[in-house]
């Protein structure tokens, strides 16, 4: 019995010793990652602040990146595309500046085993999903839904949710899917309130001065506005300076709502002159990053995957001084 004992302790040794011979060579076999990642440009603190987040969390997840700036240049994206492939990298990363002309660069990833994960925005091409793993992306109708419940929710906790609400709306690049989908997303947030009603629409192409200019025609028509929304927060801020140049008070006398949550847009909150933003994250670092965890586990990834989409107004006045030292855009 001793000794039928003594083998099995000896068996058990054996592969406890076996275990930790092979352990080193296990974690060696468990690469590490090379991910590639090209942004079309940095014209912005937001697609800046998208970078950094892919860089800090590759870095995090202990993986090698290649980066390259598409600086504006569609040529120079594609050449890049080009330049991981010829690498041998393990994960294609971009945000297409263009959406159009990607479909032999993605051929030539699928024939080279590169899984691609977009950032951001989507391309267009022939059955599509059979090249790209995932679009990990914002949420431009939630946003806009998002937007139109706290307009209805303010007002009613103001006592004037059955009052004649008069809206004007600051669009982005009209036509454009972002600026689609944050307006047909605010009027499915105020459905049911038939006495909020949009009374004018102008384009302000996602730019300060020309929100400015929109809110300067609204306030030259002399109609009675009690909200601005604004499809992005600088529009929005330009609006504020029409508003405070006709004499009026925004954000007492004029509703005012944003989209995207930048730094600027958490002042204006604090100092009054704005009541709502509404965000559209930059930081998709670590969704990347998860991403990739799960298809490196085999695990089937959505096709699509948003980001939460947080609401900043006046009375989460505290968590908008907490936030406000962590945004850089």
């Amino acid at each position: 019995m001793k000794k039928v004992v003594a083998i099995a302790l000896a068996g058990l040794l054996a592969m406890s010793l076996i275990a930790c011979t092979q352990s080193p060579k296990a974690n060696e076999e468990a690469k590490q990652l090379v991910v590639a990642f090209t942004p079309p440009a940095h014209e912005s603190d937001w697609r800046v602040t998208l970078s950094e987040s892919v860089k800090s969390a590759v870095a995090a997840a202990g993986w090698k990146l290649e980066f390259i700036d598409g600086d504006c240049d569609h040529e120079k994206q594609i050449e890049a595309i080009r330049e991981f492939i010829s690498m041998g990298v393990d994960y294609i990363s971009f945000t297409p500046g263009y959406h159009l002309d990607w479909d032999e660069l993605m051929i030539e990833s699928k024939r080279a085993g590169i899984p691609v994960i977009l950032l951001d925005r989507n391309i267009e091409m022939p059955n599509r999903d059979d090249y790209i793993e995932t679009l990990i992306c914002a949420d431009f109708v939630a946003e806009g839904e998002k937007a139109g419940k706290w307009l209805v929710d303010y007002m009613q906790a103001e006592g004037r949710g059955d009052d004649e609400i008069n809206i004007v709306e600051i669009q982005g690049s009209v036509g454009s899917g972002p600026a689609t989908d944050r307006m047909n997303g605010f009027r499915d947030g105020i459905a049911g309130k038939a006495n909020f009603r949009i009374t004018q629409i102008k384009d302000g192409n996602c730019e300060r001065e020309l929100g400015k200019t929109a809110m300067e025609s609204f306030l030259e028509t002399g109609e009675r506005i009690d909200v601005v929304y604004a499809h992005n927060d600088n529009m929005a801020l330009g609006a504020i300076e029409a508003i405070e140049e006709a004499g009026l008070r925004p954000g007492i006398d004029i509703i005012i709502i944003g989209v995207d949550a930048i730094k600027l847009a958490f002042d204006a909150i604090i100092e009054g002159r704005m009541n709502c933003t509404v965000e559209c994250t930059p930081v998709y670092g670590p969704m990347l990053v998860e991403t990739i965890l799960r298809l490196e586990a085999g695990e089937t990834v959505p096709r699509i995957q948003h980001p939460d989409v947080l609401v900043f107004d006046e009375s989460l006045y505290k968590n908008v001084i907490t936030e406000l030292p962590n945004r850089t855009y």
